[in-house]
Formats: C-alpha cells, structure tokens, sequence
C-alpha cells in the first residue's frame, strides 16, 4: 500500500472527527436552546393567558409571586369599577377622595386608625398607596402627596 495514499486518508479520517466532534457539540446548543425556547414560549402563553383572564374578570384576582398569593391590583379602566379592588384598597381611594386636598401617606394612616410612628406599619401603606398611583387609581404629586384622578 502506497505510504503518502494511507498518511493522506488518515489526516482526512482525523480532520472527520474533529468536524464531527465540533457538530456534535453545535448540535448539542441548538437542542438546548430549543428547550429553553419551549420553556420560553409555554411561559408566555401561561402568562397571556393570566392577563386575558384578569383583563376579564372584574372582580380582584390573585396570582403567585415568589410562591406566594398575591392579590393583584387592576389597571383603572372605562369598564373596571372602583370595586374591583380589594376592600382595603377601596378604604384607601375613600380616605383620599375625602380629604380636602392632597394628602401625605402619614394622614391616609391616621384617618384609617394606623398608628403612622412605626415606619414598619407606614411603608406598607405608602406602598399601597404608591400601587395605586402606578394602577391609575390616584395621582402623585411631586411632593410626594397623593390626589384622586379626575
């Protein structure tokens, strides 16, 4: 057998298995990255399908957040009323529209019998408060005041 004819065959043989190996390894990503795009698209449908049903339902609904419940506020809207909203959350817009002008959290937590000296039990307020605004519930001014919307 011809010694150049065999050397030749045996580099093509390793030049084979090193672009086999490469494929092999390129393959292996397109595999994984294509799970991950399943896992991907159920997740989007899953959510989809969550805010359609939320966007449906007028009454307040709850949803997982770190394996926790949670109760989601709804975005304002011609069709979504103000009872929509978790009772508390009615309470809050009540305070606020009744107030003579803007309000501070701390006077929102002292119409409501909150006592406003411990922050701990203040912030969670301010919080609502805060989710509201963001909702389109109440307005925030610049000061840091709230104010219904009009």
């Amino acid at each position: 057998m011809d010694p150049e004819l065999l050397a030749r065959i045996i580099e093509r043989r390793a030049e084979l298995d090193e672009l086999e190996e490469e494929l092999a390894k390129e393959l292996a990503k397109v595999r994984a990255e294509r799970d991950e795009l399943a896992v991907a698209e159920r997740v989007l449908e899953r959510v989809s399908e969550q805010l359609a049903d939320e966007r449906a339902s007028a009454a307040p609904a709850s949803g997982q957040v770190g394996g926790r419940t949670v109760m989601l506020i709804p975005h304002r809207a011609p069709d979504v009323e103000e009872n929509a909203l978790p009772p508390d959350y009615q309470r809050l817009l009540a305070v606020v529209r009744q107030a003579a002008g803007p309000v501070m959290a701390r006077q929102v937590g002292e119409t409501l019998g909150v006592d406003v000296s411990v922050r701990s039990k203040l912030e969670p307020l301010r919080g609502k408060l805060v989710r509201l605004t963001d909702r389109g519930w109440l307005r925030k001014m610049p000061d840091g005041r709230f104010t219904t919307r009009q």
